[in-house]
């Protein structure tokens, strides 16, 4: 990888704070000392499951940059354990799978267990820059071509299951707004997308997607699009 330059800032312009984990030393220091040069605050680094998994605990990383092949436990179940769910929508940090591997199998599986994006190794290092501050603030980021394909998973997993009208008596009610970001949501847009169609700020956008994940007792944007598709929103 070589160096460039990035906007490391969250959202609120704080400092991202980053742990890299990866089994290969030389790879995960050359990510590292990216980031670090890119202004990201690297908190840590961890070289197999188990150690990841304890050090994230311990120092709370804002984003996880993960390699999903490591020793002793496999990169989706430190993903799995630690991206939880609370009152508020998800807890934890923010994952963004950083693997060798295209494979839709690896990609799926990685969503599945909570990660926010996929990105693979031959990504350029201002990808992976920009990818590290999009997840940071809660943007999905995937490598071109996968995007679509887990949306397509969201549609195949939508329609493995009956649809329940939202007239029902038990459906939450959301806001005219919050219904409006879900369908933008359920259409692949990300949030910054989101925010320019809607001519909103970016923060605005999560804030409207956190309250909807809280009121609809949902634990990530993989629920939550399957929760609109369902429902026919993607559509409308």
């Amino acid at each position: 990888m070589t160096s460039t330059t990035s906007e490391p800032g969250g959202p609120g312009g704080e400092t991202v704070r980053v742990m890299v984990v990866d089994d290969h030393p030389m790879w995960r220091d050359a990510v590292a000392r990216d980031l670090a040069e890119a202004g990201f605050d690297v908190v840590a680094t961890a070289g197999d499951g188990p150690q990841a998994v304890r050090r994230a605990r311990a120092v709370e990383p804002d984003v996880l940059v993960l390699d999903l092949n490591l020793p002793g436990l496999p990169g989706v179940e430190v993903c799995r354990q630690l991206v939880g769910s609370g009152p508020g929508g998800p807890t934890g940090p923010r994952v963004l799978v950083l693997s060798a591997s295209g494979e839709h199998a690896d990609v799926l599986e990685a969503v599945k267990s909570g990660a926010t994006g996929y990105l693979v190794k031959s990504a350029s290092t201002r990808e992976l820059l920009d990818a590290v501050r999009r997840t940071a603030a809660g943007d999905p980021v995937f490598t071109p071509g996968l995007a679509g394909l887990v949306l397509g998973e969201y549609r195949r997993l939508a329609g493995d299951s009956a649809p329940r009208r939202p007239d029902q008596p038990d459906a939450p009610r959301l806001t005219e707004r919050e219904t409006e970001v879900l369908r933008l949501v359920a259409k692949g847009l990300s949030y910054k997308q989101i925010a320019e169609r809607l001519v909103i700020s970016h923060r605005t956008v999560q804030n409207h997607v956190q309250n909807t994940l809280g009121k609809l007792q949902l634990h990530n944007r993989v629920e939550l699009v399957r929760y609109a598709i369902e429902r026919g929103l993607d559509d409308a």
